[in-house]
This record gives structure tokens, C-alpha cells and sequence, in this order.
């Protein structure tokens, strides 16, 4: 079945949306179901009401140190100069830690403190104090005193505390049962052939975690195709089952997307389009009266979307409160442009240098799956804003632990495929650091040491006029302070081409045939830079290379470019071109090192960076991925100005 193109019904603010549908679902919330449970298997779960203890904890006086149980009056007055004497039977008995104390006695004296004179006669020169050393009855947990309050998430320690006050069994909500139905007919499960025109759905396995990370119950359903009939079909059937729904895909304005027309049809839409990016076309609809979410299916758009509605959906199930992450401020090291119609979440990185908190945006595309794994923060921009300038404090909500962040390495500049494998092996050491990665280019890593919001730049930066690479750099854009390179590695720069190099790219001439599309590096790159001076040195116009100003950020994204048959040629490093089986041919081997202030040398990670990258463990795995010479490797260069 064939429709027209969607029309979004609205451009409505996030929060007031959710404001606007939590009420509109209200009497879910108000019915949903309690069950019984042993206490043994609630971990995590919540209480539907107040747990009050059946027994006191303990529920007998009890010893609480291995020794004598004694009257304690038959002790007063004992010192060194008036010893007492006491007698096994008649005056005590002998206890372990949490024998029953008769009633006959109401103290205890420690095993060291006595000292047996002769057989069943001991010698003390302490008296004892009333109750000493006994746990009374109900210390602990006293009979009919509240346990746990209602609407509490059960803990480790409170399983002890319900165990211990006679508790087997406790009523807690019902885990709401989270239907997750994904859609698309060129969708195929993990693990199926890839071709094509077929993407890998996995958004339905990162709403499986999350709602359980919750304390929901998912229940994934197979891919529908787009089918009109068949999505109506098995959307019914998944609301019948289940307390709210999740529908992954077909929500937005194409003419295959039917998600809001069969949510419509079987129910209502109340919002359809919320002034957000990522995730504007949302559907918030019911069906039987239940909550039933269109969401849409590009990955970073999915995860905050489920974050914004469906994660305090199920929190209201639960009548869990919804806590507001952590905020922190950071100085923004890039410019964040933004439309003035949508709120944007933009996913950061953090890093500590010096007494500020860094904020490097990553990439800001609804698809990057990657930016979500990166990310240690988000960053709102507000509808009706321009954006930020780089400089300015921004306020970011954090997805990582403070701590955890300010044990990261600050590398903002060129990128490199070793930069994954130095993050890998400083988090296989004992110190645990981090690397956290923004690739800006060569130059853009030297601006980031001068604004002082890095705490190394890796580069790659060729002098023209010398043939040397990086010091002269350093010496020109940072005069005033003193700085080091850390070497790193030689590695061969080449043209990247299709396996096979059916068009037969041999030179920086063949570049600007007609039959050639080119792809670039980002303006500061110091492949950029690279391929410039190439381009002067035999006066080959730029604006003659078709593809010359398509800029990507990374070496992989040139070498995914040419392997998608979007490009036939870009300039990048051979360990790319491997990674995704593609030819190259060498133009030059150049040198890539990490410009570092001075000042940040005698720190503990950077420390452990020097001795993670002259490691043999991490040599070999250099050596292993080809391409490069590690000489140097480690070697650290004092620059004089």
C-alpha cells in the first residue's frame, strides 16, 4: 500500500511534549499490576509498599565477643590491686560470639581480659559495665519497624536487612513489559550476509538493554518489512502483549513510512514531530489506551528519543523519580552552529587540562552510532540559538563518571589509526587512563595547546621549505612556550585506492583526470597540507581534482569513501587502506608526533603514555598493522625557541 508523504503535525517542544503524554497515559500508571517475590530474587526490584520485620534482629540477647558471661555487680570494684575471682558455674558461664546470654547475666567479659588462676576459677582486675559486650535483643532490626519504604529499589544490603527481619517475601511492581518492534524491509538481523541497500538493525538490542538497565521486561519482536497490512498486524498484536511499545522506524515523512497512519488508525497521535535534532520525527501515540512510541531509526536519534520518553515512561511504572544527570561546566575548544528551530544534542568529550574541563564536540550526524560511544557528555543547545562560540562555558550533562573523565589524556589534532591502540593499551595498564581523541587536523591541534585545551596535539605538519616535519610548526605558532614533541611514528602516506586499481592511479597527475572523483582531508589536516604542497610543486589547480573540496575528518573515513565506490582515490596512510582491503600507492613516508607543553611531562599519564608507546607489547602491535617505522618511537625532544 502506497500513501502520501507524511506532514509533521507539529514542531513541539521536547518537554512539553512529554509533559503533555504522561498525562495523557496517566491511568497506566495508576493500574499497573504488584506480584510477589522472594525476597532472594528482588534484587533490583520496587517495592510496592512498606516491608515492616517479622522478627526483631536478633531476637535474643546475644554475646558479641568470645569470652565469659557474668553478673556484672559481682565484678565492681576489681582492679590490679584487688583482683576478683570468679567461678565457671557459679558466677559465669563460657560464651562464643552469639551464644544466647541467660538471664541471669547482663554483661560479657573478653577472653583476654581473664586470666584462669586454676581450674573453673578465673581472675579479672576490670569490673564489668552492665550490657558490655552483649547485643541486645532487636539492636539490629526491632519487630513491626519498617525495613524498606514503598516505591524503594531493592539493594544487596536490603535482601540482608528483609532476610534478617523474617522477610521471604515482598510485593514489588510488576516489570512493565516493553514491546520493541523494529521495521524496515531493508533491514536484516546481525549476522546475515550484508549487501547493498540492507542495513544491520541494531537499535532494538540497545532498547532491550536499556529497559532492562531500567527495570522493565523487553520483548523483542522480529523485523517487519514495510508492509502496510502486516505492520498493522503485528502492531496489535505487540500492544496486546505488552504495558507500552516501542516502534523502531517508519516514523518519519516518506511514503513508505506508515508508523503514524496505523498508530492513528488503531489509536490516537498526539505529537508527531518534536523541535529537537537528532530525533524530530517522533510519534507519541496510544493504542487500547496504552503508550505506543515511534522513534526514529537512525541510531543517535533512536538512543535520545528512548532517553527523553520512553526511559521516564518506564520510570513511572515504577514510580521511580526522575533524577537529572550530573552537570558540569567545560570551555567549548570548537565552534557549535545550530538551526534556530530545534533544541540539538551534541555529544562531547572531556578532558581535565590544567584547571578546565575540555568540551571537543563529536560527530553530530543522527547515524553516527560512534559519537554515543565516545561520549562522556551531551550539550543542549537551545532552540532558538545560533549556537557557541569556541572559548565559551557551556554547561554539559555527563553520561560518565567525573572521575573517570579526569584521568583522560586530552589529544585534540591529526588522527591515526594508532590513537584507538594507545586508548586500548592505557586502559589494559594498571593505571587505567584514558585517551580521549577529537581529530581537528594537524593545525587545529596546534590552536588547541595554544588556547590551552589539550594536553598533546598529534601532528604531521611538513615545512615546505626545509623538508622538515613538526618542530618548525611548533617554533612558529607556540614562541612562548616551552614545548616537547614525543616521537611517534613514520608512516607512509599514499594514494588510497580500489582493490585492484581499476583506474590506474599511479600520480598526483592522474588526480585531476576527468575520470577520477578525488576525496579530501579536512583544511589544517596535515595531509591537507601535504597534498597541497604536491599540488603547487607540479601546478595542478585544485579546482581542476573533481572531489577536491569533499572533506572528511579521519584516514578510515577516506578509506570508507573509496571503498564505497564514492571516490576513486584519496591521500591517507597505508594501515587505512588495509583495514578495508584497498590498494595504495606510496608517495612518501612522513613523521607523526605528539607536541606536548613541557609542563605536562612530569604528570602520571603522560608518564604512562611514554612507556605504553616504547612497550614491546605495543610495538608489536604497530609492527602488526603495517605501514609504519618505530625507531623513535616514545623519544622525547625538548624545543628550544
Amino acid at each position: 500500500m502506497k500513501i502520501n508523504r507524511n506532514i509533521y503535525l507539529s514542531n513541539v517542544d521536547a518537554e512539553e511534549a512529554l509533559r503533555t503524554y504522561l498525562q495523557a497515559i496517566e491511568k497506566n500508571f495508576e493500574n499497573h499490576k504488584t506480584e510477589w517475590i522472594e525476597v532472594i530474587h528482588s534484587h533490583q526490584r520496587i517495592t510496592s509498599s512498606p516491608v515492616f520485620a517479622k522478627y526483631s534482629s536478633p531476637n535474643y540477647n546475644a554475646a558479641a565477643m568470645d569470652g565469659i558471661a557474668v553478673k556484672a555487680e559481682k565484678t565492681f570494684g576489681a582492679s590490679e590491686t584487688n583482683p576478683v575471682h570468679l567461678f565457671r558455674g557459679k558466677d559465669f558461664i563460657d560464651v562464643d560470639t552469639g551464644d544466647p546470654i541467660p538471664e541471669d547475666f547482663d554483661a560479657v567479659i573478653m577472653i583476654e581480659d581473664i586470666v584462669e588462676v586454676e581450674k573453673d576459677c578465673v581472675e579479672i582486675i576490670k569490673s564489668a559495665s552492665p550490657w558490655q559486650h552483649i547485643r541486645p535483643i532487636g539492636e539490629d532490626i526491632v519487630a513491626h519497624e519498617m525495613i524498606v519504604p514503598a516505591n524503594h529499589r531493592i539493594r544487596p544490603v536490603d535482601i540482608g536487612a528483609l532476610l534478617s527481619g523474617g522477610i521471604t517475601k515482598i510485593e514489588v511492581y510488576q516489570k512493565p513489559k516493553v514491546g520493541i518492534l523494529p521495521t524496515g524491509t531493508e533491514i536484516i538481523e546481525p549476522g546475515e550476509a550484508i549487501e547493498i541497500g540492507k542495513i544491520i538493525e541494531s537499535n532494538s538490542r540497545v532498547f532491550e538493554a536499556l529497559v532492562k538497565e531500567l527495570g522493565g521486561q523487553p520483548n523483542r519482536y522480529s523485523t517487519v518489512p514495510d508492509d502496510y497490512d502486516e505492520l498493522k498486524k503485528n502492531i496489535a498484536r505487540v500492544v496486546a502483549e505488552n504495558d507500552l511499545v516501542i516502534i523502531g522506524a517508519g516514523s518519519s515523512a516518506g511514503s513508505e513510512d506508515y508508523t503514524v497512519h496505523l498508530i492513528r488508525e488503531l489509536g490516537e497521535v498526539f505529537v508527531h514531530g518534536i523541535a529537537t535534532k537528532p530525533g524530530k520525527p517522533t510519534i507519541l501515540g496510544t493504542i487500547e489506551g496504552k503508550p505506543v512510541i515511534g522513534i526514529p531509526g537512525y541510531p543517535v536519534s533512536a538512543y535520545f528519543v528512548f532517553e527523553t520518553f520512553v526511559k521516564p515512561i518506564i520510570q513511572k511504572f515504577l514510580r521511580q523519580k526522575m533524577i537529572p544527570r550530573r552537570k558540569v561546566e567545560a570551555i567549548a575548544s570548537k565552534r557549535m552552529i545550530s538551526s534556530l528551530q530545534h533544541k540539538e544534542y551534541v555529544r562531547i568529550k572531556l578532558g581535565r587540562v590544567g584547571e578546565r574541563l575540555i568540551a571537543t564536540p563529536l560527530s553530530r550526524g543522527a547515524g553516527v552510532t560512534m559519537s554515543l560511544v565516545r561520549a562522556d557528555g551531551v550539550f543542549f543547545i537551545p532552540q532558538n540559538s545560533e549556537g557557541v562560540e569556541a572559548g565559551e562555558t557551556i554547561e554539559v550533562e555527563l553520561l560518565k563518571e567525573l572521575e573517570e573523565i579526569e584521568s583522560t589524556i586530552v589529544s585534540i589534532g591529526s588522527h591515526d589509526l594508532i590513537l584507538d591502540m594507545i586508548e586500548d593499551a592505557l586502559q589494559k595498564s594498571d593505571e587505567g587512563y584514558h585517551l580521549s581523541s577529537a581529530h581537528v587536523g594537524s593545525m587545529g591541534g596546534i590552536m588547541a595547546l595554544r588556547r590551552g585545551e589539550a594536553h598533546l596535539a598529534p601532528i604531521h605538519l611538513l615545512d615546505e621549505r626545509t623538508g622538515e616535519y613538526n618542530l618548525s610548526y611548533i617554533k612558529r605558532y607556540l614562541p612562548d612556550m616551552d614545548m616537547a614533541l614525543i616521537k611517534g611514528v613514520k608512516r607512509i602516506q599514499g594514494f588510497i585506492v580500489q582493490a585492484g586499481n581499476p583506474k590506474n592511479i599511479r600520480s598526483f597527475e592522474d588526480i585531476s583526470r576527468k575520470d577520477i572523483t578525488f576525496v579530501n582531508r579536512q583544511r589544517g589536516a596535515g595531509t591537507r597540507i601535504l597534498l597541497d604542497y604536491e599540488l603547487r610543486k607540479r601546478n595542478i589547480d585544485p579546482n581542476d581534482v573533481i572531489g577536491y573540496d569533499r572533506e572528511m575528518m579521519t584516514h578510515m573515513a577516506v578509506a570508507a569513501a573509496v571503498a564505497s565506490g564514492s571516490a576513486d582515490v584519496g591521500v591517507g596512510v597505508l594501515s587505512a587502506a588495509k583495514a578495508m582491503n584497498l590498494d595504495f600507492i606510496p608517495i612518501g613516508e612522513e613523521e607523526y608526533d605528539f607536541a606536548i607543553p613541557v609542563k605536562y611531562l612530569d604528570t602520571d599519564m603522560i608518564k604512562t603514555f611514554i612507556k605504553t608507546l616504547q612497550s614491546e607489547a605495543f610495538k608489536e602491535t604497530i609492527r602488526n598493522m603495517g605501514g609504519y617505522g618505530i625507531e623513535d618511537i616514545g623519544k622525547v625532544v625538548l624545543i628550544s625557541s
